[in-house]
C-alpha cells in the first residue's frame, strides 16, 4: 500500500518495480496499431469493458481497505509494542532491588541485572524485526528469473526486507553473551527463545529474593504480552 501524500514519475516508477514501463509500451504498441491499420479484430466493443471496469473498481477497493485495515493494525502492534518496552525498562529498574535481602547487593551487581534484562529486550525487538522481514513464499521475491531478481534487489535497496539468516548480527552481539547467541544458534523462532530467556533470568532473580512473588508476576505478564504482541506482528 502507498501511504505517502505525493506521486512523482521516479516514485511510481519505484513502487510499480518498472512494470509501468512494459505496460505502457504494450499499450502504446496497441493503440498504434489499431490506429494506423485497418484491423478489425483490435475493436472490443464498450459493454464488456464497462463490466470489467466496474468488477476492476471494486476490486481495487477491496484491496485498498484491506491494505489499510493492515496498516491501521500494524501501527497498533506497534505502539503497544514501544508501551509494552517502556514498561518494562520502568519495572526492571523499580522492582529488582535489595528490599527483600539481608545482605544487599552493590549498586554495580543491581546494574548488572537491569542491563542484561533490558539489554536482552533489545535484542529481542531486533530479533523480531528482522524474523518479520524475511520474505515469504508468496511475495514477488520467490519468483524465478528476472522478474524475481528484479523485485530482490528493489526491496534490498529499500532495506524492507531480510534474505539471509544473519541473526548474528552486530546488533545481537551488541545485547547478548556469547553463551546465549550460542544457543540461539540451535533454535528456529529466536524471538520466542530470548522472551525465553527473559522468563528463566526472572526465576533465577526470584530465588535470589531480588523480586517477590508479587513482582515476579507482574514482570512475567510483560513478557506475556510481548508473546501476544509478537503473534499478531506475525499474524499480518
Amino acid at each position: 500500500m502507498y501511504v505517502y501524500k505525493n506521486f512523482n514519475l521516479r516514485g511510481v516508477l519505484s513502487f510499480s518495480g518498472g512494470h509501468i514501463v512494459y505496460i505502457t509500451v504494450w499499450a502504446t504498441i496497441v493503440a498504434s496499431l489499431y490506429a494506423f491499420t485497418k484491423w478489425e479484430w483490435f475493436v472490443i466493443p464498450w459493454l464488456p469493458l464497462s463490466v470489467i471496469g466496474t468488477a476492476v473498481a471494486f476490486y481495487v477497493g477491496f484491496k485498498n481497505n484491506s491494505a489499510y485495515d493492515r496498516l491501521w493494525e500494524a501501527r497498533k502492534i506497534w505502539g503497544a509494542i514501544v508501551n509494552g518496552s517502556r514498561s518494562w525498562g520502568t519495572n526492571v529498574k523499580g522492582y529488582v532491588g535489595n528490599q527483600f535481602l539481608d545482605d544487599e547487593k552493590s549498586e554495580n551487581e543491581l546494574h548488572e541485572n537491569y542491563k542484561r534484562l533490558i539489554y536482552r529486550h533489545i535484542a529481542w525487538l531486533y530479533t523480531l524485526r528482522g524474523q518479520l522481514l524475511v520474505p515469504t513464499s508468496w511475495e514477488h521475491v520467490s519468483l524465478s528469473g528476472h522478474v524475481g531478481k528484479m523485485n530482490k534487489k528493489r526491496m534490498e535497496s529499500w532495506g524492507k526486507t531480510m534474505f539471509d539468516d544473519q541473526f548474528v548480527g552486530k546488533e545481537l552481539q551488541e545485547f547478548l553473551t556469547n553463551q546465549e547467541l550460542d544457543f540461539l544458534s540451535k533454535k528456529k523462532n529466536l524471538a520466542t527463545q530470548i522472551i525465553d530467556l527473559q522468563s528463566q533470568d526472572l526465576k533465577k532473580l526470584r530465588a535470589e529474593n531480588l523480586i517477590d512473588d508479587f513482582r515476579h508476576m507482574e514482570l512475567q505478564k510483560l513478557l506475556n504480552d510481548f508473546y501476544t504482541f509478537q503473534g499478531q506482528a506475525e499474524r499480518i
